[in-house]
């Protein structure tokens, strides 16, 4: 599993202290400046806390203590947040400003877009955030980052991208949104338009916000359009109804025009075929795959969940084929769960 954490932008841990000078000197929203009711707007952001077992197939990577941001966004104590801070959580703490720590469940998981949804355990004091688009969302507009904590802690920042990101696992975008400055509250933070709305999803920290440019570290928020389709399947069944794609298990990183595995999920599709990390990927199916958006492309295109998929692979200088029985990703968390 050597790698994981060096390929993902999830934790902000360790990070909080750096960037600490970043978020005082970034500028924060003025109510003067805008035509909503600010106040109202940043009050339905709260503190997330969550509490993972030991044994869950997430813990290496993101941790048995994760801690971010959750948006109200109903009346009836629906709130959204970012997966990874509540997949395989036992336990879920929200708080909302002025108020006392409550519990929350989890209610709905899409790892495709990465959303959450989970319920508050009682009544919170707050409005809840109104969901607007990002559809028309283009560079250079204006946005505010929104974590818990209200103005001190929010800033104004700008969109500098519209473009695909692709995951090491197993995780793409069509059209991520990317800001700067960056924030280091990051996880589940609201990203709010000019008209007060939420249209986005706080998710990564990254260094290459502005495309082309070698050293621009901003964020990636998920855009909010993708929860509508999702959203009752989520709230009544949990996960999206439908075809469930391929999932291998497999950390991916793409370094210099090449992909290799970085990491395999212990137990996994990939892990139980003696797939190793360190192995180069050549081809999925005897195709070429020369980026890691295009290797997804094409696994995703060839069936649904648990179709056998062959990985064109090299290992020490050989050339080897290792066919892997791909599962879905909620049906191995849920036998985890249950194990």
């Amino acid at each position: 599993m050597s790698g994981i954490k060096r390929v993902n932008g999830h934790r902000p841990s360790g990070l909080l202290h750096l960037l600490d000078p970043s978020l005082k000197l970034a500028p924060h929203p003025r109510q003067e400046e805008l035509n909503f009711d600010l106040d109202k707007a940043l009050s339905s952001v709260v503190r997330l806390t969550s509490e993972v077992p030991e044994d869950a197939f997430s813990a290496q990577t993101l941790g048995t203590e994760r801690e971010g941001n959750a948006i109200l966004i109903s009346d009836d104590g629906l709130l959204l947040t970012i997966g990874y801070l509540v997949v395989d959580a036992r336990a879920i703490t929200i708080k909302a400003a002025g108020g006392e720590p409550l519990q929350a469940e989890l209610v709905g998981y899409n790892h495709e877009s990465g959303i959450a949804i989970i319920h508050a355990l009682s009544p919170l004091d707050i409005a809840p955030l109104e969901i607007g688009s990002a559809e028309d969302l283009d560079e250079e507009e204006p946005v505010i980052i929104t974590p818990y904590g209200g103005i001190d802690h929010s800033i104004s920042a700008v969109v500098v991208s519209r473009r695909e990101f692709a995951g090491s696992w197993e995780y793409m975008l069509d059209r991520a949104i990317f800001t700067v400055p960056i924030h280091p509250n990051w996880s589940g933070a609201a990203l709010i338009r000019g008209d007060g709305r939420l249209c986005g999803l706080g998710s990564l920290w990254v260094n290459d916000a502005e495309k082309g440019k070698k050293e621009s570290p901003g964020n990636m928020f998920v855009p909010i359009d993708l929860l509508k389709p999702i959203y009752d399947d989520l709230v009544s069944k949990g996960i999206a109804a439908g075809p469930q794609r391929p999932w291998l298990g497999m950390y991916t990183a793409e370094a210099m025009d090449r992909l290799f595995v970085s990491g395999v999920i212990p137990d996994g599709p990939a892990d139980s075929a003696a797939v190793e990390p360190g192995d180069l990927i050549v081809g999925i199916n005897d195709q070429d795959v020369p980026s890691l958006s295009a290797m997804y492309r094409l696994l995703w295109s060839l069936g649904d969940a648990g179709v056998d998929i062959t990985l064109n692979l090299r290992r020490d200088g050989e050339d080897i084929d290792i066919v892997v029985t791909s599962d879905s990703r909620y049906s191995f968390m849920e036998r985890r769960k249950n194990h």
